[in-house]
C-alpha cells in the first residue's frame, strides 16, 4: 500500500510541471489600429462615404417635398374648420379632412421607409467592409509578428511604431476596391395560400 501511495505521488508530481509548461501564454506583442482612420481613409470607404451622404440629401429633399403641400393643406383646413366657430363641417370639409389623414400617413410611411432604407445601406457598407477586415488583420498581425491587436480607441497610448492603420488601409484597398452602396431587398418568402 506504501509502495501505490509513493508510486501515485510520484506519477502526480511528474504531471504538475508539464500541466504548467502547457499553460504558458507567449510574451504580447501588440499593434494597434486606428479603425476610424481606416474606414475614412480606405478608397471604398470614401465613395461608400460620398454615397451615403448623397443618399441623406436626396432623401431630406423627399421628406420636404413631401411635407411642404402637407402643412399648406393642413393650415388650410385649419382655417376652414376655425371659420365654423364650434360648427359641424360640412361633409366637403370633412372628405378633405380624411383625404390629408391618408395623404399625411402616406407621407409618413415613405418617409419610415426611406429611413429604413438609408439605415439598411449604411449597415450592409458596414458588414461588406467587416468582412473584408476580419482576415487582413490576421494578415497584418502575421506580417508584423503581433499576436494581438487593439483598437487605439480601446488604448490610452501607444507608440507610433505600434500603428498598422496603414498597412489595414493598404490591405483592405486591395481586397475592396468598391462597395455596393445599396441594401439588396429583402428576399420575399412566397407563402402558401389556404385551402
Amino acid at each position: 500500500m506504501k509502495t501505490l501511495l509513493i508510486s501515485a505521488s510520484f506519477v502526480a508530481a511528474a504531471i504538475v510541471p508539464s500541466a504548467a509548461q502547457a499553460q504558458a501564454i507567449p510574451g504580447a506583442i501588440i499593434a494597434v489600429v486606428d479603425l476610424d482612420k481606416v474606414t475614412s481613409d480606405c478608397n471604398a470607404c470614401k465613395a461608400a462615404n460620398t454615397a451615403l451622404q448623397g443618399q441623406l440629401a436626396a432623401e431630406q429633399n423627399r421628406e420636404k417635398a413631401l411635407g411642404t403641400p402637407l402643412e399648406a393643406e393642413r393650415n388650410s383646413i385649419q382655417a376652414a374648420v376655425d371659420a365654423l366657430k364650434g360648427k359641424e363641417p360640412d361633409a366637403a370639409l370633412q372628405a378633405r379632412v380624411k383625404a390629408f389623414q391618408t395623404k399625411a400617413q402616406q407621407a409618413q410611411e415613405e418617409v419610415e421607409r426611406g429611413r429604413a432604407q438609408l439605415q439598411a445601406n449604411q449597415a450592409y457598407i458596414q458588414k461588406q467592409i467587416g468582412d473584408k477586415l476580419g482576415p487582413i488583420y490576421s494578415q497584418v498581425m502575421q506580417r508584423r509578428g503581433a499576436n494581438l491587436l487593439v483598437e487605439q480607441r480601446a488604448t490610452l497610448a501607444s507608440g507610433a511604431a505600434l500603428d498598422v492603420s496603414n498597412d489595414v488601409i493598404t490591405a483592405l484597398n486591395a481586397a475592396l476596391p468598391s462597395v455596393a452602396t445599396t441594401a439588396p431587398a429583402p428576399a420575399r418568402t412566397n407563402q402558401p395560400q389556404g385551402r
